[in-house]
C-alpha cells in the first residue's frame, strides 16, 4: 500500500469561502507567533522550545480576551501548524534547509485537517464548522474503498483554490521491461538519453517572461494598499502559475514516459543549489527544474516497481570516452561535441555523458562499486546511491 496524493479544484460558496480564509488566517497567526516566541527564547535564553511546549502556548493563546478568535475555527489546522514549524525547525538543525521563514497572507494560505476535523461521506468532503460539502470538481476518482486520511485545502496566489487529499491506495508495479536507460540533465535539451533521443527543453519561464514582465512593470506603478495595486498583484500571481502549471505538465508527462518504458535509470546527483550560485546559468538551471525532475522519478520508479540509481556527482560523465575510458582535462561548456584523443571516436557530448551515466550506474546497482574519480577531493564513503 502506497501513500498517494488526489488533487482537484473546488470553488466555495461566499460562506466557506469566508470560513476558509478565517481559518488558513489563524494558521498563519499561530505559525508565526509560535515562530517569533521560539526565536526570541533562543537568542534571549538560549533556550529551546519544542512543539509541546507551543502547544501547551496555544490553550494559553485561545483564553486571552484578543485572541478568543482562535476558538470560531477547528483546531486541527492550528496544531498542524505547529507540527510543520517543528518539522522546519528538525530540518534545519539538520542542515537539510534555511531557518523557517514567517507567513505572508499575500502568499495565499493552506489548513490542514486530520480525520478529527472532516467527513468523508458519500464521496463527498464535509469540513468542521462548515455543513455544506466542498464543491470539488472531480476531474478523477478516487479509488473504491479508500477514504482520505489528510485532506489540505490551499489557497494560491492567484486566487484559485485546490483541495489535496491522501489516500492508501494499492498501486500495481508495472510489468517488467528489459530497458535501461542513462540521463544526462541539461539546459538547450531537457535531457539527453543513452539511446540518443534528445527531449528539448520547454522553458516556461521564457515563454512567457515578456508577459510576467508586462504585468510587473504595471504592478509596480500602482499605489501600495490600493485596490488596483491589488489586482495588477492577482496578474503577475496568475502568469506565475501559468508558468508553473505548464512545467509540472511537461515534466509530469515526461517522467511517466521514462517509468512506464524503462525498468532501470540512471541519472545524476547534481548539487542544484550550488550550480545556481553562477548567475549567468542561474535561470535556465531554474527554469529547467531539474530537481523536481529527479524527484518525480524518485516516487514513480518507488510506486511501479523500476529502479533509479543516482550516480555521485563527481562522476566525470561528460569528459570520460565511452569507447576507450579515456577522460579529457578540460572539455568547456560551449563544445558540443569532440574526438577523443586517444581512440578517436567522435562523441556527441551529452549523448555519451548518458551512456556513460547508464554504465556507472549498471555498475553500482551489480557489484556496488564506487564511481567516485581517483583523484576527487572528496573522501565521501558510499559515493552512489540506489533507489528501489
Amino acid at each position: 500500500m502506497k501513500l498517494k496524493a488526489f488533487k482537484y479544484r473546488f470553488y466555495p460558496t461566499p460562506e466557506q469561502e469566508t470560513l476558509l480564509r478565517r481559518t488558513m488566517g489563524c494558521a498563519r497567526l499561530v505559525y508565526n507567533k509560535a515562530l517569533s516566541v521560539r526565536t526570541d527564547a533562543w537568542y534571549k535564553d538560549k533556550k529551546r522550545i519544542g512543539y509541546n511546549e507551543s502547544s501547551t502556548m496555544l490553550t494559553q493563546w485561545k483564553k486571552e480576551e484578543d485572541l478568543s478568535f482562535l476558538n470560531e475555527v477547528s483546531c486541527v489546522p492550528l496544531q498542524q501548524g505547529l507540527r510543520h514549524l517543528q518539522t522546519a525547525f528538525t530540518n534545519f538543525f539538520a542542515g537539510r534547509t534555511k531557518y523557517p521563514n514567517f507567513k505572508k497572507k499575500s502568499s495565499g494560505g493552506s489548513a490542514e485537517f486530520t480525520k478529527s476535523a472532516f467527513k468523508w461521506k458519500d464521496g463527498q468532503v464535509f469540513l468542521a464548522k462548515s455543513p455544506v460539502a466542498l464543491p470539488i470538481r472531480w476531474s478523477r476518482s478516487i479509488p473504491e474503498g479508500c477514504e482520505p486520511s489528510t485532506i489540505t485545502v490551499k489557497l494560491s496566489p492567484s486566487g484559485r483554490w485546490t483541495v489535496s487529499m491522501v489516500v492508501e491506495v494499492d498501486i500495481q508495479p508495472l510489468p517488467k521491461s528489459p530497458n535501461q536507460i542513462g540521463i544526462d540533465l541539461g539546459i538547450t535539451s531537457l535531457i539527453a538519453l543513452s539511446t540518443g533521443e534528445k527531449v528539448a527543453n520547454p522553458k516556461a519561464f521564457k515563454a512567457k517572461r515578456a508577459k510576467l514582465r508586462k504585468a510587473q512593470k504595471a504592478l509596480s506603478r500602482k499605489t501600495k494598499g490600493s485596490n488596483n495595486r491589488y489586482k495588477a498583484r492577482l496578474k503577475v500571481a496568475k502568469v506565475h502559475g501559468s508558468i508553473n502549471d505548464a512545467r509540472q505538465d511537461f515534466l509530469h508527462k515526461l517522467t511517466t514516459r521514462l517509468v512506464r518504458e524503462n525498468q532501470t535509470i540512471a541519472v545524476e546527483d547534481l548539487a542544484v543549489k550550488n550550480m545556481v550560485k553562477n548567475r549567468k546559468l542561474a535561470l535556465s538551471i531554474s527554469d529547467a527544474s531539474w530537481g523536481e525532475l529527479v524527484r518525480q522519478l524518485e516516487y514513480k520508479c518507488d510506486w511501479y516497481g523500476r529502479t533509479l540509481i543516482e550516480i555521485d556527482r563527481w562522476f566525470p560523465s561528460s569528459k570520460r570516452c565511452g569507447h576507450c575510458g579515456h577522460v579529457v582535462e578540460k572539455l568547456p561548456l560551449n563544445i558540443r561535441e569532440w574526438s577523443c584523443p586517444k581512440c578517436g571516436t567522435n562523441h556527441d557530448r551529452d549523448v555519451n555523458a548518458a551512456n556513460n551515466i547508464l554504465a556507472a550506474g549498471l555498475a553500482v546497482s551489480v557489484c556496488g562499486a564506487t564511481v567516485r574519480p581517483e583523484q576527487s577531493k572528496s573522501v565521501k564513503a558510499g559515493a552512489t546511491k540506489q533507489k528501489t
